[in-house]
C-alpha cells in the first residue's frame, strides 16, 4: 500500500506536531498553512493584565494565548492567583509547563463544552478573563455572561490571512493534479481561508478524490457551508484526528 499524502492547513507554528504524526503513521505531509497567528499587545490585553488581581478565573483557549502573555508580560503567568480553565490538552500541557495548575478542562474541547462545565459547577458571580483572538466566536463570553459572570475579553493575538499564499496555491494545484490523498482542517478559519484562496468551488473535486478530516463539529460546520464531506474524531485533538484519518484511509484502500 502506498503512503498517503496528507495536507496540513493549520498555522505553521502549530503544524510541526501534526506533520510528525503523519510521518509516524506512515504518511507524507504537505504543509500549507491557511491561517497565521501573530501575538499582539493590545489595549484590551493591557487592561486584563492591570486587572489581574480582580480575576476569579482565567481561561486559555489556545497555546498562542500563553505565548503572547509570556512575550509581552512575562511576570503575568508567574504571579497569577486565580483558577484556570483551558480548552484542549495542548493548551493544558503548556499551562502546566509554565507552572500553572489547571482547575478545569472540559471533556468536549469546545466553548460549548466549557460553558456546560461552568454551568454544572454553578460558577456564577465571578470575574473571568479570556485572552484570545478577536476573531473567535462569541459563544464563550456570551455563555459565561448568561451564567451571571463578568467577562474581561482581551485580544492576545491576531488570526491572519496566510502570509504564504503560494504554499496554499501549490496545494490546490496538487489537489487538481490528484496528488493529495487527504486534507485536514483544525478551525473554521482554516476552512474559510482555504476556499477564499481557491477562488472556485473545489467541493466536488475534494469529495471525489480526498478524505477530508476536521478536528471537531465547529470546524465541520464551516465545511458544511462549502458542501464538503468530512469525518471527525470523538475526541477533538490533532492526534485523534490523524489516527482516524489513517484508520479510515487504510480501510478504504484495502
Amino acid at each position: 500500500m502506498s503512503k498517503p499524502v496528507v495536507a496540513i492547513t493549520r498555522p505553521k507554528d502549530r503544524a510541526k506536531k501534526a506533520c510528525e504524526i503523519v510521518e509516524k503513521l506512515g504518511g507524507s505531509a504537505v504543509l500549507a498553512p491557511t491561517l497565521d497567528l501573530k501575538p499582539v499587545n493590545t489595549d484590551s490585553l493591557k487592561e486584563l493584565v492591570a486587572r489581574k488581581d480582580e480575576l476569579d478565573w482565567i481561561i486559555f483557549t489556545s497555546p498562542t494565548t500563553i505565548v503572547s502573555l509570556n512575550r509581552f508580560y512575562p511576570e503575568f503567568i508567574k504571579t497569577l492567583d486565580c483558577k484556570l480553565a483551558v480548552i484542549g490538552n495542548k493548551t493544558g500541557k503548556l499551562a502546566e509547563k509554565n507552572g500553572l495548575k489547571v482547575d478545569l478542562m472540559p471533556e468536549d474541547f469546545t466553548a460549548e463544552g466549557l460553558i456546560e462545565e461552568f454551568e454544572k459547577q454553578k460558577i456564577t458571580g465571578k470575574t473571568i478573563g479570556i485572552p484570545r483572538t478577536a476573531s473567535a466566536r462569541a459563544v464563550l463570553p456570551e455563555g459565561l455572561k448568561e451564567l451571571g459572570n463578568e467577562v474581561i475579553l482581551a485580544e492576545a493575538y491576531k488570526s491572519l490571512f496566510p502570509m504564504d499564499e503560494k504554499a496554499v496555491r501549490n496545494l490546490i494545484e496538487k489537489i487538481n493534479a490528484k496528488e493529495i490523498d487527504a486534507i485536514t482542517f483544525t478551525s473554521p478559519l482554516t476552512v474559510k481561508n482555504f476556499f477564499k484562496i481557491a477562488e472556485k468551488d473545489l467541493a466536488e473535486l475534494i469529495n471525489e478524490n480526498l478524505l477530508t478530516v476536521c478536528i471537531g463539529p465547529i470546524t465541520a460546520k464551516a465545511l458544511d457551508e462549502h458542501n464538503v464531506t468530512y469525518i471527525y474524531p470523538d475526541t477533538y485533538t490533532v492526534p485523534d484526528m490523524m489516527e482516524l484519518l489513517f484508520k479510515t484511509w487504510r480501510e478504504d484502500n484495502e
